[in-house]
């Protein structure tokens, strides 16, 4: 890929050009990934240490957890160190390789995203199967299909745009390699690797959102239909905690990639890029505890557990 182009770095914009926006800003992605960090591992401990745990459902969302804290990863030091340095080059093969491990561990999340809806549809809809529907060996396959479909969809899309040829700007208008960002910047005929793009893109959101869908469809039936108060309650509190989630991801994701260039604006993408790169992996594992009791059980236990063996 290298030796078809003439350009062999590309220059991060960044955020915002004001020096004195550089230190605060800087302050604050430091504390989101802190945030992000010690939610999302911490989220993955909690489940490892606790056994209550050892479900479908926390198996996804500590997948979902490592997937989160990877592609903000991917993300937020590259910004992090742009803000305090004048020089913000990225190299040629840095730049591809981080549009490839964003893209590929956002559209696994795209995956897990509805696998975890499957996961509550057979919970509140068939309670009775449910053990023997979301076997270790399912959970496995969807989690493996997701990692499989988001490491192969980044590898179209990353061979696709670097096969281009970049001969002439390299000023990347965002705050790190995102796919549209980079792809205006090829000097030849870009309508088929945005067709593409534009195409795979689609059928992946499309797919996911046709299963959270339809599993909320039946599982919204299901709850209209219990009688019981306490059943009412336990089905909406298993489902509110996703349904955010799903709802927080798949609206930005939507604004940003699903218009034609044309209608890009680079400052408002760069604002739907850091909620969706670094706001949205930092509220999932808040959204998931706040609401979901056997995470504060799990967390009290490991603090009690923690404090004992200091005591000890």
């Amino acid at each position: 890929m290298k030796n078809s182009t003439e350009v062999t770095e590309f220059i991060l914009l960044g955020l915002t050009d004001a020096p004195e926006l550089q230190v605060p800003l800087f302050v604050m992605f430091t504390l989101i990934y802190l945030i992000t960090l010690t939610g999302n591992l911490g989220m993955i401990m909690l489940i490892l240490l606790d056994s209550r745990l050892y479900t479908p459902m926390y198996f996804f969302l500590s997948n979902l957890s490592l997937v989160d804290f990877f592609y903000s990863t991917a993300v937020t030091l590259t910004v992090m160190s742009g803000l305090l340095r004048e020089d913000k080059v990225i190299s040629y093969n840095a730049c591809a390789a981080q549009m490839f491990f964003f893209g590929a561990f956002a559209t696994v999340e795209n995956y897990l995203l509805a696998s975890m809806a499957y996961d509550r549809y057979v919970a509140v809809c068939r309670p009775l199967h449910y053990t023997t529907t979301m076997t270790t060996c399912v959970c496995a396959c969807l989690a493996t299909g997701s990692y499989i479909c988001g490491f192969l969809n980044a590898s179209i899309h990353t061979a696709d745009i670097f096969s281009l040829s970049f001969c002439g700007p390299n000023v990347v208008h965002h705050f790190f390699c995102d796919f549209p960002a980079v792809m205006v910047l090829t000097c030849f005929d870009r309508h088929v690797s945005e067709l593409v793009l534009v195409s795979v893109v689609s059928f992946n959101i499309f797919f996911a959102l046709l299963v959270i869908l339809t599993s909320y469809t039946f599982i919204f039936i299901s709850i209209l239909k219990m009688r019981s108060s306490a059943g009412y309650q336990k089905a909406l509190s298993t489902c509110a905690s996703h349904f955010v989630a799903v709802s927080i991801f798949y609206g930005t994701i939507i604004f940003m990639y699903l218009q034609p260039s044309s209608s890009h604006s680079m400052d408002t993408d760069k604002m739907a890029s850091v909620f969706y790169s670094m706001i949205i992996p930092m509220l999932n594992p808040i959204v998931y505890s706040l609401r979901n009791k056997e995470v504060k059980s799990a967390f009290v236990k490991v603090v009690l557990v923690a404090k004992a063996s200091v005591g000890l």
